[in-house]
């Protein structure tokens, strides 16, 4: 979560760039700037920002299965050789042997 020791004003980190930069790196924690007492941007270093991405994917990839299963289970499934024969017809393909 934010501490309160990670909320600086713009004009703070412009002119301490390099150093809370470093700050960044070391805390892993990303930091809340601000512009006329208001929070207006998050920064964070690119390890915190990529551990960030991987578990939104993977939030939503167990989203994504668990909707296929209530799926399944609600019976709003097609069988595979009914779509594979659709895509054929669609594609225009002979029939399969």
């Amino acid at each position: 979560m934010i501490q309160p020791s990670d909320i600086h004003t713009l004009t703070d980190f412009k002119r301490r760039s390099t150093e809370m930069i470093s700050e960044l790196e070391s805390t892993g924690r990303p930091q809340v700037l601000t512009v006329d007492g208001s929070p207006k941007v998050v920064v964070l270093g690119v390890e915190a920002f990529e551990r960030m991405a991987q578990l939104a994917e993977r939030a939503e990839t167990i989203e994504a299965v668990r909707r296929g299963l209530e799926d399944v289970k609600a019976g709003r499934t097609t069988p595979a050789a009914q779509v594979f024969e659709e895509v054929r017809r669609a594609l225009k393909l002979p029939p399969s042997a």
